[in-house]
């Protein structure tokens, strides 16, 4: 075959396809910022939601990690299951439009069974998002850019947790003063009830944005029939595709789902910690952390991007879990030890490097799992993660935190212990699994592509 000539139809065309591409990239990403604005400005809102709806710490980490996380986790098969076999941007649309509602019916809780039901709804749409997105990204990027694809997209976790905070800390300055408002057809509301709202609605448009303009791109790397043809498989058939390769999905679920529990410990409490220990105003609370998100964060996720990729190009068929390996690493002593100093500009010197390194699995353990699977399995593959992820890292992890706080020591103040002990926990287990993951995945990959 002969390479088209410079000015010939065929170059404007792929360059059209590769911009195209990486508009879906970002929209997605932009789809992504505002889950996370939805499910992350619950933490800087703690303390008055804690006050209004007279909320103990363990309670409210009912309703940030497990009311979140728990349907977000079973709905992620059913949804990855339709996302294998119809269209996926129309998934994401339905999703999108569905959490941003449910989370502006969060700001009209008004007691605590409320807001949890409110939250159920934000992780039932939500659910729609990830396994949909990295589905498609396989298939429409090489696998040697595929990390850089993911790496993007994993921008939006952290730009919209910077975002939370910030809109989060603007809304509570501008209304500081402000006990009760009275909203148009809404009635009375608080100032962190009409938050809820402004950032819920607006991702109704982006929604609408990807339901338009968005179309399923051809799918890839499909196991075939005695015909040629792709397979058409069950929910079960993804099922047996993980337990064919038990040890290397054990050690990538496991392993990057503690490394997910140290990243939430930090974000679901360190608004409390400096709250709590530094005497800090939410509003302040808010700028200075959504400021690290939006920098140190985002730096990291692509960083683990990029090196996954660097790795992957040096010949090491295990880059993603090395890339996994070394971001735990470099996160566990800042990790533990930012909550235990007692200067602030020592805290937040520590804090940076620790969510630095902490974005690194992100990439990294999608990465993974969209080289290893094949076409058909890919979002369940994804669903499967997530759901054992949610459960184990913002499910169970936010929680530990608040039952050392309440139970064991008996004290919001002791808010910083009950985090650096489950991160220092979750950090060893990481590193541990992942290592071992290392081999598996290198042996998996040899099985499943022999040659």
């Amino acid at each position: 075959m002969t390479t088209p000539a410079i000015g010939s139809p065929t170059r404007p065309l792929q360059k059209k396809r590769y911009v195209y591409e990486w508009y879906v990239v970002v929209l997605c990403m932009v789809a992504y910022i505002f889950s996370f604005v939805d499910r992350q400005i619950l933490a800087l809102m703690i303390e008055p939601i804690k006050a209004d709806l007279h909320l103990s710490d363990t309670q409210f980490s009912l309703l940030h990690g497990l009311a979140f996380s728990l349907f977000y986790a079973f709905m992620g098969m059913p949804i990855a299951y339709l996302a294998d076999r119809f269209s996926r941007p129309k998934i994401i649309a339905l999703g999108v439009v569905f959490w941003s509602v449910a989370t502006a019916a969060c700001g009209l809780s008004k007691n605590f069974l409320q807001m949890f039901l409110a939250r159920i709804g934000v992780g039932v749409g939500e659910a729609a998002l990830s396994p949909s997105a990295y589905s498609m990204f396989s298939d429409m990027f090489p696998k040697e850019k595929l990390g850089r694809a993911v790496g993007v997209y994993s921008i939006g976790s952290f730009v919209g947790g910077g975002v939370a905070f910030l809109v989060g800390g603007y809304v509570i300055a501008l209304l500081k003063n402000a006990d009760i408002l009275e909203v148009a057809l809404l009635g009375a509301m608080k100032a962190w009830q009409l938050a809820f709202i402004l950032v819920g609605l607006p991702g109704v448009i982006v929604g609408l944005l990807i339901w338009l303009t968005v179309r399923d791109p051809q799918r890839k790397g499909a196991q075939l029939d005695a015909q040629g043809q792709p397979r058409k498989l069950a929910l079960a058939d993804g099922l047996r595709f993980i337990g064919s390769h038990r040890a290397t999905f054990g050690c990538h679920y496991l392993g990057f789902s503690f490394y997910a529990m140290a990243l939430f410990c930090m974000m679901s409490w360190t608004p409390a910690l400096y709250i709590r220990k530094f005497g800090m105003s939410p509003q302040e609370a808010g700028f200075m952390l959504g400021t690290i998100l939006l920098l140190a964060n985002t730096t990291g996720v692509v960083f683990g991007g990029w090196l996954t990729d660097a790795l992957g190009k040096r010949g090491y068929t295990d880059a993603a879990m090395r890339t996994g390996v070394i971001g735990a690493l470099g996160m566990i002593v800042p990790a533990v030890l930012y909550s235990q100093v007692d200067q602030l500009w020592l805290s937040v010197t520590l804090l940076v490097p620790a969510m630095f390194f902490a974005s690194f699995p992100m990439p990294a353990s999608t990465a993974a799992m969209q080289i290893l699977s094949p076409n058909q399995v890919r979002a369940q593959v994804s669903a499967v993660f997530l759901l054992v992820s949610n459960l184990l890292a913002l499910g169970l992890g936010t929680t530990l935190v608040a039952l050392l706080t309440d139970r064991y020591f008996g004290s919001p103040a002791a808010v910083g212990e009950s985090m650096s002990i489950v991160s220092l926990v979750a950090s060893l287990l990481a590193i541990g699994l992942l290592c071992k993951g290392c081999r598996h995945f290198r042996e998996s990959l040899q099985r499943q592509y022999p040659g």
